[in-house]
């Protein structure tokens, strides 16, 4: 990934709340030259490892319920670009069309093999093929749906400033979101409201204490926080 010169940024980021974000991120980037090399080596040496169980997985998919097997939502990454992410799907076909974009704990759209899948976080296997493209990487601000960046505040467009990541360290504070969005009467409300700004208060912080070696501790924590490990 190369950091855009400020003159080249989407003018809905050339704001004075960006600017500090921008400027430390400027001085660090021989890190994240070091950041993309990691993502693609490490990206397709996993695609090479992962193809057979992702076949698997792909198979009990398509088993358990009809349609796609990859779920291919727009999300928002860098500078505001616009790209579907590749997840195993885990619900009915249209769930975003029967319910709100935010998935809540008990979600009757959740199918059976996909309930496995996310408690797992195996549904994101897929996400490798982004990471490869550049659309994403291992670790970043989770892509969000267009409607919510678009309730972004200024400073939070400072998360655009890198790729959208697989994990972060707000995804490992709030791995069971949807646990916690489970007795919201508006979920996008809440979500809005009160989950995302304080999500985007660790996003924030890691933009500003960017450092690689970081960004590896974040990928050991994650694994960590999937086998069970609380950081809360």
């Amino acid at each position: 990934m190369i950091l855009r010169k400020w003159d080249d940024l989407p003018e809905f980021m050339k704001t004075p709340e960006v600017r500090p974000y921008w400027e430390l991120l400027n001085k660090k980037r021989g890190q994240l030259l070091l950041k993309r090399l990691f993502d693609l080596v490490v990206g397709t040496i996993l695609l090479i490892l992962l193809i057979l169980p992702m076949a698997v997985i792909a198979m009990l998919i398509k088993l358990d319920s009809e349609g796609p097997v990859f779920y291919r939502q727009e999300r928002v990454t860098t500078y505001g670009k616009k790209f579907r992410i590749h997840k195993f799907r885990t619900m009915v076909v249209n769930a975003d069309k029967i319910g709100t974009a935010v998935t809540v704990g008990g979600d009757s759209r959740i199918t059976r093999i996909g309930r496995k899948l996310r408690q797992l976080r195996l549904d994101e296997l897929p996400q490798v093929f982004d990471v490869i493209a550049g659309n994403m990487s291992f670790v970043g601000t989770r892509p969000e749906v267009a409607k919510y960046v678009e309730k972004y505040n200024q400073e939070f467009n400072a998360t655009l400033l890198m790729p959208a990541g697989i994990t972060s360290e707000a995804s490992i504070r709030y791995k069971d979101e949807y646990e916690l969005l489970r007795d919201a009467d508006d979920v996008d409300k809440v979500y809005v409201e009160r989950v995302l700004p304080d999500k985007m208060k660790w996003n924030l912080e890691s933009v500003k204490r960017f450092r690689f070696l970081r960004e590896i501790l974040t990928m050991v924590r994650t694994m960590s926080a999937v086998c069970g490990r609380d950081y809360n």
